[in-house]
């Protein structure tokens, strides 16, 4: 590859720009009118505005964003995490005008993308999966004969989702109306579909994903486990890697079910097999993420390896270079979120060893209303977690956004809490603790 078209916007496209340059790839950045003065515009080789604010308008605009790769003659395009990177159509309107779609294929993408068709992938390879809907459905009524099937309490979920997008959970019959149509709604408008789907809600489980990558020639890896048990409505607030929790043996057992269903489905690229745990080898599957996560830095941390260098180079028809992974130390990861647009007036992200932090953001900057709220990413990693989480407190004080309202007291406040000093947490935890 030459040249390679991001198809983001933020810390994620800043990442993806540093790769490039270190691999010698040329870049090109797409923006919308209210990003015209990102960093990510500024940071690539070439930049084009391809509409206007509002997601739809521009990065979920998939006829302009293939006219931009075609007008700067981009090889491949990087779908980051969110907007389209999920998105199966794209991702076959990317093979269909000869451009390299940087992940699994576009049958892989819908399979897996569609959770009752991913269910009954993972049942034939042999993952355990937690009860669920049959098939995913559009109307109240098909969610209701589905919950009166399954059993209260359920979660509900949007088919084509993630990141906690267009997810309830459902306790009883009472209200169900009202929260299927907002679920509904928020899929629709954060992923362009109406599908939905229902699976058996565990009052207390964790959350552990596996981090696999896979390449063309049939070689799959697991790469390393995070713990994602953090989340404030369903959305991740904190990450660790290792799982500290989790027995070696179950350990294990995730690790050869992940590697083996990437094999079975033919997966290419980076993907993240995500797990309910409910103690030891009680693990359910509850859905695969194609693409590059979020939370990324932690694995990359405690690996040493670099998922976005490894990810395009699997996409470039390389092999995966190793067959063992060496993991070492523990990372943590903090999401700054804001809490309002606006002109950041002043700036000061933190530093030092055992520090790292992803962002966009730069004095002056003015923050968008118009999409996610996560503005960085800081995040600690020592030799246990005890030391990681210390440099994170000492992180968080020293971090400075001024002009706009932030999560970082939020943030602190959790690192204090006694229940989460001592990993005694799971993923409703959270939620409680701000009620």
């Amino acid at each position: 590859m030459k040249k390679i078209l991001i198809a983001n916007r933020g810390e994620i496209a800043v990442r993806i720009i540093r790769a490039c340059k270190l691999l010698n790839i040329w870049s090109v950045a797409v923006y919308s009118t209210a990003d015209a003065t990102a960093m990510h515009v500024a940071m690539a080789d070439d930049a084009v505005c391809i509409g206007g604010p509002n997601p739809e308008d521009s990065y979920l605009n998939q006829q302009s964003i293939i006219a931009a790769a075609q007008i700067t003659h981009a090889d491949a395009i990087h779908p980051g995490y969110g907007f389209l990177s999920e998105n199966a159509d794209f991702a076959k309107l990317c093979e269909e005008q000869g451009i390299k779609f940087i992940g699994p294929s576009s049958k892989v993408i819908s399979i897996m993308g569609e959770k009752s068709a991913a269910r009954k992938t993972m049942i034939k390879a042999g993952v355990p999966v937690i009860p669920g809907s049959k098939s995913d459905f559009t109307t109240f009524a098909a969610a209701q004969e589905a919950a009166e099937q399954i059993g209260y309490p359920v979660m509900l979920k949007a088919s084509s989702g993630g990141g906690g997008k267009g997810m309830r959970v459902i306790e009883s019959d009472e209200d169900f109306q009202n929260q299927f149509d907002l679920a509904q709604a928020e899929s629709k408008n954060d992923f362009g579909d109406d599908h939905m789907y229902l699976e058996k809600y565990l009052p207390h489980p964790r959350h552990i994903e596996v981090q696999i990558a896979a390449d063309q020639f049939g070689n799959a890896i697991a790469i390393g486990e995070r713990d994602c048990s953090l989340q404030q409505r369903h959305q991740k607030v904190i990450e660790e890697a290792p799982a500290s929790t989790l027995d070696e043996v179950t350990r294990q057992q995730m690790f050869d079910v992940s590697v083996k269903a990437a094999k079975d489905i033919h997966y290419e690229g980076l993907g993240t097999m995500e797990f309910l745990f409910d103690g030891p080898e009680k693990f359910y599957f509850m859905e695969m993420n194609t693409r590059v996560q979020v939370e990324h830095p932690v694995t990359e941390l405690t690996t040493d390896v670099d998922l976005v260098d490894l990810q395009i180079k699997i996409a470039q028809g390389e092999p995966i270079p190793f067959a063992e992974i060496s993991r070492h130390n523990f990372a943590l990861e903090c999401r700054i979120n804001a809490k309002t647009a606006g002109k950041v007036t002043a700036l000061h992200l933190p530093a030092g060893h055992g520090i790292r932090t992803d962002s966009a953001l730069y004095q002056g900057y003015s923050v968008p209303p118009n999409y996610d709220s996560m503005i960085a990413k800081i995040i600690s990693f020592g030799h246990d977690r005890e030391s990681a989480i210390k440099q994170m407190a000492g992180a968080l004080d020293e971090t400075v956004i001024g002009g706009i309202n932030t999560n970082l007291d939020f943030l602190t406040q959790v690192l204090q809490e006694p229940d989460y000093l001592i990993n005694h947490t799971d993923i409703g935890w959270l939620d409680k603790l701000t009620q």
